[in-house]
């Protein structure tokens, strides 16, 4: 499958062409072939290849430190097992489940630091050398500017979710001077405004629309920088704990977010957003440009996901990113149609009849492969228990967001892993609709967010034609209804404070959200805890698992970089 945009084509060249090789034999005397000096990158020419080259960082995904964070934000969050065959089988990701063996020296986390901040060098050299041309010579320059500043953004937000105190290196810090910069040189709240300055940069100076897909536009740098802001707005004590909410952030959330919905649309079809044919769609803000058949060996292929296919012969690898029963559980409704808030994990579904007798909200057939329900909308496609790989362990559920179809154009097998070429979003415009509600929410305005939670119900319920067996029956008993106050519920500010929160769980789950969203709220620990109480009696491999508060929130500063900085870092609290 060609996918016929500039950008996308040309990521992969750039790749090549934008690296920089040095030789260091000072006993040849001749110039190494293939050798590109500092000096010359600096044309136009090649500062757009770097450009480019910094782009293409998004995309060189790898499970340890996939965009989406699945291990990062769905395992550790309730949502989502591990998977796989067993919790040895890629048992880094097992300690961040059960957060009692996850230890400072988990080579997934160094993995995780290390691919993000060779993603910010790459913004940073375009950068420093985007400083030193002239616009005369490079008619691009303050655009180009914002757009490596959008994505140094991105990277440093996802560093400041996962780690909390980090480094901070942009392009004006010399090479010499990184050994001796603290990841405690700036407090939490100035690491929180060095990012958003880069957001708000790149909203001033970006144009509101580009004409190559896959680069950063105005309204998508206001989309971040409204996300920065409501995740800076949850303020902080040492030990992680919130203790205030800055009413004056959460008011700049409801401008930004209110300036992007004459802008975007969400789509007639939740499934759209999940489907390789309606990528860059209306709903899409900002997504990762992922392509195949590219005059390259394998793509550009979304490797992050590549262990999460099931293991029927039309994939084969690997069974990794199983929905929990509690998250399945939760999309169950009540009678008038409403989640079962306090009530919905009394009762597990499991066996097919479970799906007929109980009501659900129809996200669920959209988000969870179930045996004896289509896989992706195929109707004689039928998710078969025997496609789990350890259902004695992880139960018989598997995640379908980030999967394709076997007969997708997107579709590639790179054995013996499966992937794909189809885009993953980054930021969507439901999300942007909930970051409003969820402001104004806590700006005690909960009647101004009714109506975008009940947008997204809405489509949520208008999303039910592809949910249908070959005998055009529905796959689940659907029962989903808006919110009417004085109808079937009081709309309260606590109570549109639960409701926003389950819609986003819902919305977003198995999409690495969630674990973040607790965090930010400042109820991980006490919802985690609740969680593994009772889901030790489910699941064996979760009876050693327990969220310590004040430590678990966020990953240790990995050993590997502690001992680098030798003894410059701060390591986090509780580590």
């Amino acid at each position: 499958m060609n996918k016929n945009n500039k950008m996308k084509n040309i990521i992969l060249i750039v790749l090549l062409s934008s690296v920089l090789f040095v030789s260091c034999n000072k006993f040849l005397d001749e110039t190494p072939q293939g050798v590109v000096s500092s000096e010359d990158l600096n044309s136009p020419e090649n500062i757009e290849k770097l450009v480019v080259g910094a782009y293409s960082s998004l995309g060189i995904d790898h499970f340890i430190g996939s965009t989406s964070m699945w291990p990062q934000g769905s395992v550790r969050s309730g949502d989502a097992y591990k998977g796989g065959a067993e919790p040895n089988d890629q048992a880094e990701i097992h300690f961040f489940e059960v957060f009692t063996q996850n230890r400072v020296d988990n080579g997934h986390i160094d993995g995780v630091w290390f691919r993000l901040y060779q993603n910010i060098s790459r913004a940073n050299d375009a950068l420093s050398r985007l400083n030193n041309i002239d616009e005369a010579d490079f008619e691009f320059k303050k655009i180009r500017q914002a757009e490596m500043r959008f994505l140094r953004g991105h990277f440093y937000f996802q560093l400041k979710t996962l780690f909390k105190y980090m480094p901070y290196i942009d392009e004006t810090t010399p090479k010499e001077e990184y050994k001796i910069i603290s990841n405690r040189e700036y407090s939490n709240d100035e690491l929180w405004n060095k990012i958003a300055d880069d957001f708000r940069f790149a909203s001033d100076n970006l144009p509101p629309s580009q004409a190559e897909v896959g680069r950063a536009n105005k309204f998508a740098a206001k989309a971040y920088l409204a996300k920065t802001l409501l995740f800076q707005a949850y303020k902080q004590d040492e030990k992680n704990q919130v203790i205030s909410i800055d009413n004056e952030k959460l008011n700049e959330v409801v401008t930004l977010t209110s300036e992007l919905e004459n802008k975007y649309q969400l789509h007639d079809d939740f499934a759209k957003n999940f489907l390789s044919q309606f990528e860059n769609g209306s709903e899409s803000i900002f997504a990762i440009q992922y392509s195949k058949d590219d005059a390259t060996a394998e793509g550009r292929l979304d490797w992050g996901h590549k262990l999460n296919y099931p293991m029927n012969e039309e994939y084969g690898c690997c069974g990794f990113h199983q929905p929990s029963q509690n998250m399945v559980n939760a999309f169950k409704t009540s009678a008038d149609g409403l989640p079962m808030f306090t009530t919905y994990n009394n009762k597990d579904v499991k066996i097919e009849e479970d799906f007929k007798i109980n009501t659900f909200d129809p996200r669920l057939d959209h988000t969870v492969a179930i045996p004896g329900h289509p896989y992706k909308y195929i109707p004689n496609f039928i998710f078969q228990k025997s496609w789990i790989r350890s259902p004695q362990i992880y139960g018989s559920f598997m995640s379908m967001k980030e999967t394709v179809g076997p007969d997708d154009p997107a579709f590639q097998k790179a054995p013996p892993f499966m992937s794909s070429s189809k885009n993953w979003d980054i930021i969507r415009y439901d999300d942007v609709l909930l970051w409003k509600a969820e402001a104004l929410i806590e700006l005690d305005k909960p009647m101004e967010a009714l109506e975008l939670i009940n947008k997204i119900r809405r489509r949520a319920a208008e999303s039910t034609s592809r949910l249908k067996q070959a005998d055009g029956t529905y796959s689940s008993n659907y029962k989903i209804e808006e919110y009417r106050p004085g109808v079937n519920c009081t709309w309260t500010r606590e109570f549109a404070r639960e409701a926003l929160r389950w819609e986003r769980r819902l919305e977003f789950s198995m999409e690495g959200n969630r674990f973040f969203d607790l965090t930010r709220w400042g109820i991980a620990a006490e919802y985690l805890n609740d969680y593994f109480a009772v889901e030790k009696a489910k699941s064996s491999h979760l009876k050693d698992a327990f969220f310590t508060k004040g430590r678990d929130e966020y990953f240790p500063i990995p050993l590997a970089q502690m001992n680098l900085s030798s003894g410059l870092y701060i390591q986090n609290v509780g580590w």
